[in-house]
């Protein structure tokens, strides 16, 4: 404290000589030794009201979006240093408000960079912070101290968003992520499993979280029975798929005991939240998803540091933008301008460094299971695509990350198994208007007779961080509501969307699920038209899968499924087979080509990176685990399986003493309507955890 003391008080002298509207002393002129006293007295007054005075401010400012705060901290801590001026005596302190928010900057600033240096260097004293904030935290969380469960090791779940296996073994094999191949050297072991049809984050993360991938058909999709297009990504979308999902399994998810949820699209029942998007669309005291946020920002130093590596994303962004635009050597490019430099930024720094510091207390709290999602890597990849320079750069800080929590982890009052996993991969290639000229959109019009406008217009990306940053400024993420408006009494124009490269087309003026016939008599040159165009590999209509040159296979024909998709590899068939099955499937679904030999599909939205269909890496994401826990089975296939192995892996139920016996009447729970497709297989030796029943309250 001392040391930060000296340094703090040697910043502010430097500035008071630089800055002529900051100075420190009175207007007859002092000596170098008062001047000094001024700047100790105001440099120590300054410390002072950041710790105490500071996260009163930010809890005052509950209701102002996550963002704005951002912003508004910069203001506030030039507040507080007019304050501490204010308290030099003799009136020596006096600065000018602009003047004064840059001295505050960079004074927390440098006092942040002094400490962690101290810290970092005196392992003792890093050591005694920890535990120190453990302690903190642990007792302003659990009235009731420590649980006895903390004797046991908790497990810590990140999930690095978009990252498939083939790509995860060649960053670790190359150096680029240091961290990850020094755990695959000592204490764990990766693997890869099989995404379902819809392979993107919304069916993933839900069955991943709640155990159910159900009638999750893609990213977005029109509902006939109600008329609306859900979107996984929307904040109430997103909170009726959760309730859906826990209905269908009977229990409130992966996390329901003494867990946190952080970043993610879904709570998966966790008690502690932060910027989980399905509890985003709350309002008052219920609304806790950006609770994450003001916990970061109450540290000033915090706010100063994210928004300087901002600034510098965001112009990292621009250049790589331009050189990309510029180089000429004809890989496939989108347009990354627009507000996409600060969503990136956004992704990339604000919400990686919220979601980390929010596991650090969770585990300095001796939390029993945390759950994150780092979207980093999804979000750069979309648009400069899976592999390069850029996507090099945020794996590289990606596991700077890793190695951070690996360091927490060690000082955390309870062991903690770290494990790594994904939730789908990433597959390049040109967009599909890039290649044809043309959207999805506009190929079906030009199938149904309708006219088609001349300028060809663009698909946005629904990539996830933008469902972040509205969620963190309060604006609900919408999805074109007009796509479907009045549809029902029009009967002809059909409604498309798109899932990277995976699309949907409905029919509202057609109840329930329109049949081939049907389409064919309303629209005689729709399927032609899209079964046959380059783009595209295969249809599915009504249980038959439509492919090229009239080619067709009826889904309850064995093995005739299997011979049209086998270029997408092997489960390609099982995987269309199942959604056919959903209640809310399109009339049509459209998955585009696919070229095994580059592994390039074409995307329906603006996205030269994809994931959403079948194809490539998208569907291969990876499940990283230490040894000492039971390995998973292979070629495991759907979130469902995973979530399985997860919860095997969760520290067991504290039980407390037994007063007696149980009451003979009491029934046991009952699991049985439990999908049976998401019931792990008992195998010989054990090697899956059987799973405790849940208590009858926790299971409604």
């Amino acid at each position: 404290m001392l040391l930060v003391w000296a340094v703090s008080t040697l910043t502010m002298l430097l500035l008071a000589g630089a800055l002529p509207d900051f100075r420190l002393q009175s207007d007859d002129g002092d000596s170098l030794t008062q001047i000094a006293l001024a700047a100790a007295w105001g440099a120590g007054a300054f410390g002072l009201l950041s710790a105490l005075v500071w996260p009163v401010l930010v809890r005052a400012l509950l209701l102002v979006p996550a963002l704005v705060l951002g912003l508004l901290v910069f203001f506030l801590n030039g507040t507080l240093l007019l304050v501490a001026l204010r308290l030099i005596p003799d009136g020596r302190g006096e600065a000018a408000p602009q003047t004064a928010v840059v001295v505050a900057a960079v004074m927390s600033a440098v006092a942040s960079a002094t400490s962690t240096a101290l810290a970092v260097r005196d392992d003792e004293a890093y050591r005694r912070r920890l535990y120190r904030l453990a302690d903190r935290r642990r007792r302003r969380g659990r009235s009731g101290g420590p649980g006895a469960g903390e004797s046991t090791p908790g497990v810590v779940f990140l999930q690095l968003d978009g990252v498939g296996y083939e790509l995860l073994r060649q960053a670790a094999g190359s150096g680029l992520m240091p961290t990850v191949a020094d755990w695959l050297d000592r204490s764990h072991r990766v693997t890869s499993w099989r995404t379902d049809w819809s392979s993107q984050t919304g069916a993933s993360q839900l069955g991943l979280l709640h155990g159910s991938t159900f009638d999750v058909p893609a990213f977005r999709w029109y509902e006939k029975d109600s008329g609306e297009i859900m979107v996984c990504n929307r904040p109430t979308s997103a909170a009726e798929l959760q309730r859906r999902a826990a209905a269908r399994v009977g229990h409130a998810g992966l996390l329901s005991r003494d867990g946190a949820s952080r970043g993610n699209l879904f709570s998966g029942g966790a008690g502690q939240l932060a910027l989980v998007l399905s509890i985003a669309a709350r309002r008052g005291k219920g609304n806790r998803s950006r609770a994450g946020y003001f916990a970061y920002f109450s540290d000033p130093a915090n706010a100063v540091r994210t928004a300087l590596s901002f600034v510098a994303e965001v112009g990292r962004e621009i250049g790589q933008g331009l050189r990309a635009r510029w180089r000429g050597d004809g890989r496939p490019r989108v347009s990354r301008g627009g507000l996409y430099p600060f969503i990136r930024a956004f992704a990339t720094v604000v919400e990686r460094d919220v979601v980390v510091a929010a596991v650090i207390g969770d585990m300095l709290a001796g939390r029993a299971a945390v759950y994150a999602d780092l979207v980093a890597y999804d979000e750069v990849a979309h648009h400069s695509g899976p592999v390069g320079r850029d996507t090099d750069r945020v794996l590289a800080r990606l596991d700077r990350s890793l190695a951070l929590l690996a360091r927490v982890a060690e000082h955390a009052p309870r062991d903690y198994r770290i494990v790594l996993l994904s939730d789908h991969g990433q597959s390049p290639g040109e967009t599909f208007l890039g290649r044809y000229g043309l959207t999805l959109k506009d190929l079906v019009r030009a199938g149904c007779g309708l006219p088609v406008s001349r300028r060809a217009g663009r698909t946005h990306s629904g990539a996830e961080a933008r469902a972040a940053v509205r969620a963190a400024l309060h604006r609900p993420v919408e999805e074109e509501p007009e796509a479907v408006r009045g549809q029902e009494e029009k009967g002809s124009d059909p409604v498309v969307l798109a899932s990277g490269n995976l699309g949907l087309i409905s029919f509202p003026g057609v109840t329930g699920r329109a049949t081939r016939e049907q389409i064919d008599r309303a629209h005689p040159a729709l399927l032609a038209t899209l079964a046959n165009h380059p783009g595209i590999g295969f249809l599915l209509v009504d249980g038959e899968v439509l492919g090229p040159d009239g080619a067709s296979a009826r889904l309850d024909e064995p093995g005739e499924a299997e011979k049209l998709l086998a270029v997408f590899g092997p489960g390609a068939a099982e995987a269309v087979r199942r959604t056919d099955s959903f209640p809310h499937v399109a009339d049509i679904m459209v998955n585009s080509a696919y070229h095994p030999g580059t592994g390039e599909v074409h995307a329906f939205e603006e996205q030269i990176g994809s994931h959403g269909g079948l194809g490539g890496e998208q569907g291969h994401p990876f499940l990283m685990w230490p040894t000492v826990l039971e390995p998973p089975p292979a070629g495991m296939v759907g979130a469902e399986q995973v979530h399985e192995v997860l919860r095997g892996w969760l520290p067991p139920q504290p039980t407390a003493p037994s007063p007696g016996p149980a009451p003979a009447h009491r029934p046991a729970p009952d699991l049985s309507e439990r999908p049976k497709d998401s019931r792990p297989q008992a195998r010989e030796g054990g090697s899956l955890s059987p799973l405790q029943p849940l208590p009858q309250d926790e299971k409604r």
